[in-house]
């Protein structure tokens, strides 16, 4: 499996309930995709939002992303870490 990075921007002002509950909706439909979310940051300030991810494909975290109502605006394969 990989593990992607995605980004969200407009997300001015999110508060740590919004994210939670977004984050929560990501994990409730994940294993519909073969994918696990692992974290998620966010920045209200600038509204960017990042969230990790462990699944197949890209495409297949945007159709979580998609299906809960938070269309990424970039995905990321990373494929090194430390």
């Amino acid at each position: 499996m990989a593990h992607f990075m995605d980004v969200h921007h407009g997300m001015h002002g999110i508060t740590a309930d919004q994210l939670h509950r977004a984050h929560q909706a990501d994990l409730a439909l994940e294993k519909d995709e073969g994918v696990h979310f692992e974290h998620a940051w966010a920045d209200p300030d600038s509204g960017t939002i990042y969230c990790l991810s462990e699944g197949p494909t890209a495409e297949a975290v945007q159709r979580v992303h998609e299906r809960t109502g938070h269309k990424a605006d970039e995905i990321h394969e990373v494929s090194l870490s430390v």
